[in-house]
């Protein structure tokens, strides 16, 4: 079976087990947490794909990976994928719940990055200009600062992306030169 396929399936039954006990907002931060643990820990990933650490181990493990206070819809869906033999594909099925609860609540993901860190009064500019760009959605943040930028700023919305960067202007100069 297709490795996409098997987690976006779990994934869905999840999200409509967690909305009809209207808890989908919490296994969204539950899985959010997950999220971010397998990605500041590539061994979770190896741990639960070893046949031989005990399912107790990896369902610890992966109730530690949601944070404090886990749901019970979260536990039992840790408990149905280590009877399933699923657990290898955890940190997918995290990644396609998120997509799912996103396309539902029409959330998208804002990353800004500049090249120093802004003051609170310019970023509250660029969140105005972007909330007004995407006024039907709601928008989750992510400040980078990157100096390769040199200066100015990129804004990724989702799959679009608005590279006012001095890096890119230097860019395309540099292709405008080349091509003439």
């Amino acid at each position: 079976m297709d490795n996409g396929l098997i987690p976006r399936r779990y994934a869905k039954a999840l999200y409509k087990f967690a909305d009809a006990h209207g808890n989908t907002r919490e296994v969204y931060d539950e899985m959010k947490d997950v999220i971010s643990a397998f990605t500041a820990n590539p061994g979770l990933q190896k741990v639960l794909g070893n046949p031989f650490v005990s399912k107790e181990d990896k369902a610890q493990l992966l109730k530690s990976a949601a944070g404090e206070n886990v749901e019970n819809d979260y536990l039992g869906f840790v408990k149905l994928i280590l009877e399933q033999h699923r657990e290898d594909y955890a940190y997918r099925m995290a990644l396609a719940y998120r997509d799912i609860y996103r396309d539902i609540n029409r959330i998208s993901q804002v990353r800004i990055t500049t090249a120093v860190k802004l003051g609170e009064d310019e970023l509250k500019r660029i969140k105005q200009m972007i909330e007004a760009a995407f006024p039907d959605r709601k928008l989750e943040y992510t400040y980078n600062v990157e100096p390769a930028v040199i200066g100015g700023f990129i804004i990724d919305v989702d799959d679009s992306r608005m590279d006012a960067s001095l890096s890119n202007e230097l860019e395309q100069l540099r292709l405008n030169l080349i091509n003439s």
